[in-house]
């Protein structure tokens, strides 16, 4: 499989054949973390940008009587807060929710690639832009949308960011998350999720079963729940830095 950091930044469409090499050698240095493992917690002082190569991870936050809010899902590709070694402390926790490849790229490495790499610094902030349009969209979804419509959109954002990296086979993608996760996410209880899952699969929108998604008409499920992909930036455009 070609290596997802340099399929999810290509999108950004400022990379030369030379970056992305540059790319193949940052990512190359891997590690193993099995499920439901801290990568970093609140409170501890950055020092490396973590990257996922492989599995699903989140951010998410700890409240009152040991509650749980997931904030993001990160996937292949994804960077664990490019710039936060900028910060003296975190402020949320990143977890692994599956067996995850990572990469732990040191502070110094990432300032002297945005130094040296001005199509590399584009595409990163092209990165960064993303996420920020993505946790814009799951405010929208969780203030706004009811919870089938919410559910429907976040798998119709799972599919498009994990197919821009190659991870979907036809309309089915793995998905190693629990109920209990996905109601952490949406801010509801398991029971609701539950059900909600339940109406999609009755509606003739989906079946998931041993953790893979498969989404029977991604149109239709896309017009049901207002997704619009516009966030996640996936057309590209020239570049304009040399």
């Amino acid at each position: 499989m070609q290596n997802p950091l340099i399929r999810k930044l290509a999108h950004s469409g400022f990379l030369t054949v030379a970056d992305n090499v540059t790319l193949a050698h940052l990512s190359s240095r891997t590690r193993q973390v099995d499920s439901h493992r801290d990568l970093i917690r609140e409170g501890d002082r950055p020092e490396h940008v973590r990257l996922v190569m492989k599995g699903f991870a989140c951010r998410y936050k700890i409240i009152e009587q040991g509650r749980r809010q997931i904030l993001a899902f990160l996937v292949p590709g994804d960077f664990c807060d490019l710039h936060v070694a900028i910060l003296g402390e975190m402020d949320h926790n990143i977890g692994t929710l599956s067996p995850c490849i990572i990469v732990d790229i040191p502070r110094v490495v990432v300032e002297e690639l945005t130094a040296r790499h001005s199509r590399i610094s584009r595409a990163l902030w092209w990165a960064t832009l993303v996420d920020e349009g993505i946790l814009r969209e799951w405010l929208v979804s969780m203030g706004q949308r009811p919870a089938d419509q919410q559910l429907a959109h976040l798998f119709c954002e799972l599919f498009f960011r994990l197919q821009a990296v190659g991870l979907c086979h036809n309309n089915s993608f793995d998905l190693p998350m629990t109920q209990e996760e996905l109601a952490d996410t949406m801010g509801l209880s398991t029971i609701h999720v539950n059900r909600t899952l339940q109406q999609l699969r009755y509606d003739g929108f989906i079946t998931f079963k041993a953790g893979v998604l498969d989404i029977i008409d991604v149109a239709k499920l896309a017009a049901f729940s207002g997704f619009n992909p516009n966030y996640l930036h996936l057309n590209r455009r020239l570049a304009t830095v040399d």
